[in-house]
């Protein structure tokens, strides 16, 4: 009996042996909020989105900028129209090569040819509205990108509360411990002297027993909260953060508005993008329309590597109408006009969505205010009764169970109170994160 007595106790301290081998580092919210914006993972991700939109629009300057390219090409043959056409474009052709035998029969040449070759779009109407809809796109995902960072650090902001919460039922329970070995030890000593039956005495210890398990849990829940928010900072995960910032009440918001913003960044992002499948659909209908487009090139030729002897030039402007394409352009229009409509139809969704979740966080703001004054009271008459019954345990005039079942109670009542208050420290949080 003994010897499991001894494991019990091991195992209650492990836990705090193990938060003294990690390093802990205290922090603040304000510290944990700027390090989330500087090194959290899906703040990156979407700064690389936000890069890639980019991207996406920079390709688009190709409707405006000229195509150009520099070649240099070698042949040898004895084809008579190639052989003929390489010695009218190095300029060599003489009266002998018309004779009809030579004409057929030509002996080998080497030609080699410079060409650079410029594209230059003059009018290109569906690219232009497909570069609208690349910058709608890009300035969607920048408030997308703003729009994650809002959501990490209300993540933050959740986790460094959860860890708040985890520390103040380690300290609640670290005093409900030293309450509980105070009364064993004032139980043995009764129990000793005749004073305390045996029965009473189990209770006491089973108090102990029970303070210790909770403790335990409580320690690992910190460890919890601990890992979770240096994944968030994108830290090591064996470092346990110490809040600095006690776990308070926080101050009510004021709510300027009753209707969610659609200034909001996310809410912005989803009108842009519905906006871009907009662009898009009006660039398939301009596809209709013919494009113009000039072009030239600047051509050397010789029968000798890298030399030019011989040039020429070509210069002109193509109008090109592609007036059917099988059934593709007029089925990539259908599909575009379902896109946009489905796009505008989430767009509405979302706000409406928006709104809904705007007024539940409000109401729960409301809840946990009315929760937090009921367990602030119970909490007050949790105390008084167990300092009644605790003067009265000392003269004799209480039994152990109330004293024991008074003190369970007082530790709830603390355990619940600091859970409403983080309740309603996040409800406000939320709150905010969805009006702004």
């Amino acid at each position: 009996m003994m010897k499991i007595k001894y494991i019990i106790m091991l195992v209650s301290l492990l836990p705090g042996l193990w938060l003294q081998a990690q390093e802990v580092r205290p922090i603040s919210k304000s510290e944990a909020i700027e390090l989330v914006k500087q090194n959290n993972r899906e703040i990156k991700i979407s700064q690389q989105e936000f890069l890639e939109s980019r991207g996406d629009f920079r390709q688009t300057n190709s409707i405006f900028l000229p195509n150009v390219a520099v070649s240099h090409s070698g042949i040898t043959t004895t084809n008579p129209l190639m052989a003929f056409g390489s010695k009218l474009n190095q300029g060599i052709v003489t009266q002998s090569d018309f004779n009809p035998e030579l004409l057929n029969n030509p002996d080998r040449i080497n030609n080699f040819a410079t060409k650079i070759e410029v594209e230059q779009p003059l009018i290109n109407v569906d690219g232009i509205f497909q570069r609208k809809a690349a910058k709608s796109k890009m300035a969607a995902t920048a408030l997308k990108r703003d729009r994650t960072i809002d959501h990490m650090v209300l993540e933050v902001e959740k986790a460094y509360m959860e860890l708040q919460l985890a520390q103040k039922a380690v300290a609640v329970l670290e005093s409900a411990q030293k309450a509980a070995l105070a009364n064993k030890k004032l139980a043995d000593d009764n129990y000793e002297q005749g004073y305390l039956q045996k029965s009473d005495l189990l209770s006491v210890e089973i108090r102990v027993s029970e303070v210790n398990n909770q403790l335990q849990y409580a320690k690992s829940n910190v460890v919890n909260a601990s890992d979770y928010l240096a994944y968030l900072l994108n830290e090591p995960v064996n470092t346990i953060f110490e809040p600095t910032d006690s776990l308070e009440v926080s101050l009510p918001l004021q709510e300027d508005q009753e209707s969610v913003s659609l200034e909001r960044a996310d809410i912005r992002a989803k009108k842009l993008a519905t906006e871009a499948y907009g662009e898009i659909l009006q660039a398939d209908k301009m596809s209709f329309l013919p494009n113009l487009n000039a072009f030239g090139s600047y051509e050397l030729y010789d029968d000798e590597l890298f030399n030019g002897d011989a040039s020429g030039y070509i210069a002109g402007i193509q109008l090109k109408w592609d007036l059917f394409e099988g059934y593709k352009r007029f089925g990539k229009l259908q599909k575009s006009q379902a896109t946009y409509e489905k796009a505008r139809l989430e767009y509405e969704a979302y706000v409406s969505r928006s709104e809904m979740e705007r007024n539940r966080a409000s109401r729960a703001v409301k809840d946990a205010e009315n929760k937090l004054e009921l367990t602030r009271l119970a909490l007050e008459q949790a105390e008084e009764s167990l300092r009644i019954r605790a003067n009265r345990f000392e003269q004799g005039l209480e039994k152990t169970s109330d004293l024991l079942a008074a003190e369970a109670q007082y530790s709830q009542k603390q355990l619940e109170y600091a859970q409403t208050i983080y309740e309603y420290n996040y409800a406000q949080a939320q709150l905010e994160f969805l009006i702004n």
